[in-house]
């Protein structure tokens, strides 16, 4: 048995930012991160702000942990090509912003860039994608590693855990078969259902939170009147392909007609140039005959 639930790149957007509902996030990033993640401070980042083109947009919110690393989590429901560099510049402005003038580097703070995608970004066949920062001797192959005193000094154990870590989840590529407690977050970041059988941490909190008929009525307006604005979006990139797919037809079949005509005009057969035209045998015959009208 299912719930239905309010969405998550909604829920992200509202619902989560309540410290009483904490736990949810904090349990999402605990099986992602694969440990105890626990939520300091949701911080003020420029995606944090309600516009009416959020919908359309990414979503992100930033968050610190008690250790003081800094989390991006990000949703993008419409494809970009330019992605990576968002995400890039995303975790750099954030290490920006949080180190003060006169800092020393070691004061630098760690950042997890976690992207949740409903398209398929680039090529690959997996559906989790974790990207880190290593150095390996291009003669030895060996990978550098932190002396005993940056160990202390940064309380890191190796130079990749100085870097930023960046996450990437292509939902569209899930099966919608949960082999274990992450899959079970994936599963619900797809469909917005959590299932019965489910124990990965914070899902049965958000079962509970974020069942769409426990909103508030004014939560219930807002979350009707986005949900029509993904309905939407998602008749109008729907359509925008159509008229592409559309116009690309008609331009190739304008052009299999075209080498129909040069290919007759040279006394290849109805059926050969049906062949290497994909035009049906009454297409080509119709263009044969206006030809000997000619």
């Amino acid at each position: 048995m299912t719930k239905k639930l309010v969405r998550f790149d909604w829920a992200i957007k509202r619902l989560l930012r309540n410290k009483a509902n904490f736990d949810i996030l904090e349990g999402f990033l605990s099986e992602l991160l694969h440990e105890d993640f626990k939520i300091k401070q949701i911080l003020e980042s420029e995606g944090n702000k309600e516009t009416e083109d959020d919908k359309f947009n990414r979503v992100d919110i930033l968050v610190e942990n008690k250790k003081g690393e800094l989390v991006i989590v990000e949703i993008q429901n419409t494809r970009e090509a330019d992605y990576f560099q968002r995400m890039l510049y995303g975790t750099a402005k954030v290490i920006v912003e949080h180190i003060a003038e006169g800092q020393p580097y070691s004061q630098v703070k760690k950042v997890y860039s976690v992207n949740i995608v409903y398209f398929d970004l680039s090529q690959g066949d997996d559906y989790v994608y974790h990207g880190t920062t290593t150095f390996v001797g291009i003669h030895s192959n060996h990978e550098l590693e932190l002396s005993d005193k940056q160990k202390e000094l940064f309380k890191k154990s190796s130079v990749s855990d100085l870097y930023p870590e960046y996450y990437v989840i292509k939902t569209n590529r899930f099966n919608d078969v949960a082999k274990d407690t992450l899959d079970e977050w994936i599963y619900f970041l797809k469909t917005a259902e959590i299932k019965d059988e489910f124990t990965a941490k914070g899902l049965k909190s958000a079962s509970q939170k974020l069942d769409i008929l426990k909103l508030d009525p004014a939560d219930r307006k807002e979350y009707d009147r986005y949900m029509e604005g993904q309905r939407s979006d998602a008749s109008f990139v729907e359509t925008v392909q159509l008229e592409i797919t559309t116009a690309v037809n008609e331009a190739l079949k304008s052009r299999a007609e075209e080498i129909a005509e040069n290919a007759l005009q040279k006394g290849f057969t109805i059926e050969v140039v049906s062949e290497i035209t994909g035009l049906s045998i009454a297409e080509v015959q119709n263009i044969a005959s206006n030809l000997d009208k000619m």
